[in-house]
């Protein structure tokens, strides 16, 4: 379809929905027609929660979470710990280990890895806020949850050295066989990892 068959409007639509991860420009194509069809019970209350979301949505200044509160949520509960910290790289990270449910602590988002290819360098991650905040005297632990990938394991590495002078104990995330995983499948990096981790 040519932007003159859909018409200017639909197809900045389309063009914006494909930037989205998992989305390419096909399967924006299909949404984008599904919420035009659905004008009514879809397109608009959903242009109305975005709209709100963008003006309600903001950065916790503790810990750099979404939240339509700052402090978030997480970091102003008094149910959580307050002497573990959990780090992450992204946001998504962190909703995921919500969703488990199995940490009960507080959290910190780096906002990426460090990576010389994209020229990300440790100032342009949230680490100085994480020296700060892992130098609290409740503070004894923290646990660093990045990514198993060469990027994470550097980042990981910097971050143990910047926590060196804070009284607190550097852990990471077992990297290993998967719940329900078969041996035969796994590549030899995680059989290696696994069994470097084994308890």
């Amino acid at each position: 379809m040519t932007e003159h068959s859909t018409g200017a409007e639909i197809e900045r639509v389309i063009q914006l929905l494909a930037r989205l991860p998992g989305l390419g420009p096909r399967s924006a194509r299909r949404a984008v027609l599904h919420l035009m069809k659905n004008r009514h019970t879809l397109l608009e209350p959903l242009a109305e929660a975005l709209h709100r979301a963008s003006e309600a949505v903001r950065t916790c200044s503790e810990c750099g979470n979404l939240d339509t509160r700052d402090p978030c949520g997480i970091c102003s509960s008094t149910r959580r710990r307050r002497d573990v910290i959990c780090v992450v790289e992204d946001v998504s990270d962190l909703w995921a280990l919500e969703r488990a449910g199995a940490f009960n602590g507080i959290y910190h988002v780096t906002g990426g890895v460090l990576s010389a290819i994209e020229g990300i360098t440790p100032e342009d991650l949230n680490i100085p806020r994480l020296v700060e905040r892992a130098g609290a005297a409740e503070v004894s632990e923290v646990i660093l949850a990045l990514n198993a990938t060469v990027e994470g394991q550097t980042t990981g590495h910097y971050i143990a050295e910047a926590l060196k002078d804070c009284n607190v104990r550097v852990t990471r995330l077992a990297h290993g066989v998967p719940v329900g995983g078969e041996l035969e499948y796994l590549d030899e990096g995680t059989l290696t990892a696994a069994l470097k981790a084994r308890s």
